[in-house]
C-alpha cells in the first residue's frame, strides 16, 4: 500500500465516529448504524449497544458481523473517490470483569464522552468486534485486501 493509502487508512480508522454495522436477521441481511472506537493497535473495534437493538439480538445470535466505515461525504465532491473500508469479523462481550474492559471502555468514553450515562444502563454492554479481513478503498481505483496482521502493521507504521 503507497503512504498516501496508508494515512488516509489511519485518519479513516482513527478520526471517523459512526459506521455501518450488518449483521443477519432472521437469515436477512440487516444494516445498521454504530458508534465505535478503534483500538490502538487496529486489532479490535469496540461498539456499546443496547440488547433492544435489532443488531445486538442478531450478533448474539450469531456473531459474524461486517462493518463498514466510510470517509465524510463533504470530503471530497466525487463520491465514488471516498475513502472506506469493509471489515469482517466476530462479535463478543467485553465483561466487567475482563481484563481490558477498562481500556476499551476509556477509549470509547473518549470519542463519545456523551455516552457515560448508558454504561450505568443495564440493557448496554460493551461488544469487541474483532476483525479477520477487510476491504479497504482509497479512491477510486485504489483497493487493498486486509488482514488483521496488516491491519495492525498499519497501526504501528502511523504511530
Amino acid at each position: 500500500m503507497d503512504t498516501a493509502s496508508l494515512i488516509k487508512l489511519v485518519g479513516l480508522l482513527k478520526k471517523q465516529q459512526l459506521a455501518s454495522l450488518g449483521t443477519l436477521r432472521n437469515g436477512q441481511p440487516f444494516v445498521s448504524m454504530v458508534l465505535f472506537a478503534v483500538a490502538d493497535d487496529f486489532s479490535a473495534f469496540y461498539i456499546h449497544t443496547s440488547k433492544l437493538a435489532f443488531h445486538t439480538q442478531d450478533f448474539l445470535k450469531n456473531p459474524v458481523v461486517s462493518l463498514m466505515i466510510m470517509e465524510a461525504a463533504s470530503a471530497n465532491p466525487d463520491p465514488q473517490q471516498l475513502a472506506r473500508i469493509s471489515l469482517s469479523g466476530t462479535v463478543s462481550a467485553v465483561n466487567a470483569e475482563d481484563d481490558n474492559f477498562g481500556r476499551a471502555q476509556l477509549l470509547y468514553l473518549t470519542k463519545f464522552p456523551q455516552s457515560e450515562p448508558l454504561f450505568g444502563f443495564t440493557d448496554f454492554s460493551l461488544y469487541r468486534i474483532t476483525p479477520e479481513n477487510a476491504r479497504y478503498v482509497a479512491g477510486f481505483g485504489k483497493a487493498f485486501n486486509l488482514t488483521l496482521a496488516s491491519l495492525r502493521e498499519a497501526a504501528r507504521v502511523s504511530s
